[in-house]
């Protein structure tokens, strides 16, 4: 599974990311996360499956849930508190909860049967 994650500036992204491809990898997961921005969400929904969104842009988020559907991408919007999930377990289990999977092998819009 390809995870986004997007943010103002792609700083705050950056750390969401790695944390959560980290948890994933620590359950055995091939899961990949990404940062992105705002504005390069239209390129970089081509290669996402999940988008998690930061909670500074819930203000765009019909704008970006509107934009995922039209590619069969699951939006989430993140907690206020995304930033403490330091070890990226609860940011993981979002992802998991919002693609109904506790984990594994997750059919993608590319791969959908």
């Amino acid at each position: 599974m390809r995870i986004l994650v997007i943010c103002g500036a792609g700083a705050s992204s950056t750390f969401v990311a790695q944390r959560v491809r980290h948890a994933a990898h620590d359950r055995g997961l091939d899961y990949t996360a990404f940062a992105g921005t705002e504005q390069s969400l239209p390129i970089d929904l081509d290669a996402a499956d999940v988008v998690l969104v930061g909670p500074h842009l819930a203000h765009a988020l019909d704008r970006i849930e509107r934009h995922a559907a039209a590619r069969g991408t699951t939006v989430v919007l993140l907690p206020d508190d995304v930033f403490n999930d330091i070890d990226g377990t609860r940011t993981l289990a979002l992802v998991l909860g919002a693609v109904g999977t506790s984990g594994g092998t997750v059919p993608t819009a590319g791969n959908a049967t």
